[in-house]
């Protein structure tokens, strides 16, 4: 096989990876959207308080609008697709998160690997998305055996780091 036809497949591969992952972020919308049904909106004065469910980067309110949950933050509080947050945005205009509702969570073992720029767990025959701040904040690399925490129920595009193991 020359370097031509390494370079064609490698991209191809990195096609279908886009496409995949853009058909998982389809799927958690429409999944977690039914349980965005009964989330609140409310005004207190010139604070607002929104509810959302997390999938793995933004909170997705009942309308569908996405806000980004700063990865310090998820990472460090170890949220996972489906948990239900609270946004409070103050008069300032400044966002503060808080988790109000935990999904229910299952813990297994899986490998970091790593595809082009992005970092992912390898666990259960699939791939997971992780944040690079918790690859970062646990000094992990690629090929280290981590726990990582994923929901007990539905699909999920992301994994989150809770220890590594070696």
């Amino acid at each position: 096989m020359n370097d031509r036809n390494i370079s064609q497949i490698r991209k191809l591969l990195e096609e279908a990876d886009e496409k995949i992952q853009a058909a998982k972020r389809i799927l958690f919308e429409q999944v977690y959207q039914e349980k965005a049904e009964n989330l609140a909106v409310h005004k207190n004065g010139s604070t607002t308080i929104i509810e959302g469910i997390f999938d793995g980067e933004n909170m997705i309110d009942k309308d569908g609008h996405k806000y980004t949950v700063p990865v310090n933050y998820s990472s460090k509080s170890k949220l996972i697709s489906s948990d239900r947050l609270k946004l409070t945005i103050a008069p300032d205009g400044s966002f503060i998160f808080k988790q109000i509702g935990p999904a229910e969570r299952k813990r297994v073992t899986g490998k970091i690997v790593k595809s082009g720029e992005n970092w992912q767990i390898s666990c259960e025959n699939k791939k997971y998305r992780c944040l690079a701040a918790s690859i970062t904040y646990f000094k992990a690399k690629e090929g280290d055996k981590v726990s990582v925490i994923l929901p007990k129920v539905g699909e999920a595009e992301w994994a989150v780091i809770e220890n590594v193991i070696g």
